[in-house]
């Protein structure tokens, strides 16, 4: 007997079902945040953490303070001012819960409505010609996480070119999985170097959100563009879907439960109860 999954669109809307159409066929999507305020109040709150920690003053546009950051700060000191802001930026009782809702239509309509989000967002700061920051080609699946997470990517600068990641599409990816043993012994450049040209370069700008399938292959090169990348990630995921090395309530936190899952899951049968 066939137990195929349904049709992919089964009761979804027409919008629904064209999110997910687009994110099973490129792997992401790309769309403005739900709320393009709470967007800046964070990264107001992030460029005011930054200027702090560098002795800045803060009359200077927000956007632009971060993008010129380069300008203020050595690379030996950029790990120390992304943990500075990153640990100020998790610190803030409000920033998850506007970092979900940015995104949260999105995640809706891709993921589910009953969600587990990352415990701790993520900052990563790419500087022009800095290489201290690179993230080599990889699958996060590869290493531990669920094949049912997704990541929200958030920037807070304009990104393109170098200055934003690249994704391997689901088909190029597919092909290239299917030979990984052609790999072994050779090393990521390798890797890089055989998909580069199907590589997909996302171009995301500021008041837009990017969420991907960290399932494929994607990672970064060195920023050759002449504005400092900001941008944040977390990930999310369905909360009953399976977990892997990433667990609930150590590194996930369940945070729309709805009344059923509630009373569900605290429904006790009578004692002597037997079937």
């Amino acid at each position: 007997m066939n137990f195929a999954l349904p049709r992919v669109d089964g009761f979804l809307n027409s919008d629904e079902a064209a999110l997910g159409a687009q994110y099973l066929q490129r792997g992401y999507v790309i769309a403005p945040v739900a709320d393009r305020v709470a967007l800046d109040r964070l990264r107001d709150a992030m460029a005011g953490i930054a200027a702090k920690h560098l002795g800045l003053g803060t009359s200077r546009d927000p956007g632009a303070l971060l993008d010129d950051i380069h300008g203020s700060v050595e690379a030996e000191a950029l790990n120390a001012l992304r943990m500075a802001v990153i640990n100020g930026v998790n610190d803030l009782p409000w920033a998850r819960q506007v970092y979900f809702e940015l995104a949260r239509p999105l995640l809706e309509a891709i993921v589910g409505n009953e969600l587990a989000m990352q415990r701790r967002l993520n900052l990563s700061i790419q500087m022009p010609g800095d290489d201290s920051s690179l993230l080599a080609v990889h699958a996060d699946v590869w290493d531990g996480d669920s094949p049912f997470e997704v990541v929200v990517w958030l920037p807070f600068v304009d990104c393109f070119n170098t200055k934003t990641m690249f994704l391997l599409p689901p088909e190029k990816g597919g092909e290239v999985e299917a030979r990984m043993a052609d790999f072994d012994g050779g090393d990521t450049d390798d890797l890089f170097a055989a998909i580069e040209d199907d590589l997909i370069w996302l171009d995301v700008p500021y008041g837009h959100v990017l969420l991907f399938n960290q399932n494929l292959m994607h990672g970064n090169r060195i920023n050759r563009e002449g504005g400092t990348r900001w941008t944040m990630n977390c990930r999310f995921k369905g909360l009953f879907s399976p977990y892997a090395g990433k667990r609930l309530g150590e590194f996930f936190e369940p945070i729309t439960v709805r009344p059923a899952s509630r009373v569900g899951m605290n429904y006790e049968f009578p004692d002597g109860f037997r079937e």
